[in-house]
């Protein structure tokens, strides 16, 4: 049976190999590949979801959702919205029950994203739930997938500018692998309540 630590230090994380994203990575610039991708997307039985924020540096300065990512195990798609808009697609897939969408602080996602469209979400599964109620203490996704894998998610391009006129390799790698790390954790999950654990 497999011994999990119910939290993590960041001095422990920091000595562990990187993880990143060895998949398929492409980037939506207009409705019609939005919609394209979300046609795909609704196939799927479950999907990572995660948002980027251009940060801002000025007291009072807030900015919208710059890049969403949706992600199976093995293709990420990155939805630049200020190009691609919210769709009628892309609402009807936050609306539907299927394909389950998993991720982190969701509530915090769903909230940026309300200030480009209206939608209800339907079909979600909340990581933070899922781990405290295994009795994994840790909140962060950087500090449950150290838990679960022993490997480290970089968190180097978080203040990066979201808004680039062309995101570089390092921004798309590091937004593909937050996405495909909800997918990983969620399937890790599910094996270790059919296999067994035990907490230390």
């Amino acid at each position: 049976m497999r011994t999990l630590k119910r939290n993590i230090d960041k001095a422990e994380i920091a000595d562990m190999e990187t993880a990143c994203f060895g998949g398929r990575i492409i980037v939506l610039q207009s409705s019609a590949e939005a919609e394209k991708a979300v046609r795909f997307l609704m196939s799927q039985p479950y999907v990572g979801i995660d948002t980027e924020t251009r940060p801002s540096f000025r007291r009072g300065q807030t900015f919208g959702v710059s890049l969403l990512q949706v992600s199976t195990a093995d293709t990420c798609f990155l939805f630049r919205l200020a190009l691609t808009g919210f769709t009628e697609g892309m609402k009807l897939f936050f609306q539907s029950p299927s394909p389950v969408k998993i991720g982190l602080s969701l509530r915090d996602d769903f909230a940026r994203l309300h200030t480009s469209a209206d939608f209800e979400p339907k079909g979600y599964l909340e990581l933070q739930q899922s781990v405290a109620e295994m009795g994994i203490e840790a909140q962060s996704l950087q500090k449950v997938f150290a838990i679960l894998f022993g490997r480290r998610i970089s968190k180097s391009q978080r203040l990066s500018n979201w808004e680039a006129d062309v995101l570089t390799d390092a921004q798309k790698l590091y937004a593909a692998t937050d996405a495909w790390a909800c997918v990983r954790i969620y399937e890790e999950l599910e094996r270790l309540k059919k296999e067994g654990f035990e907490l230390c």
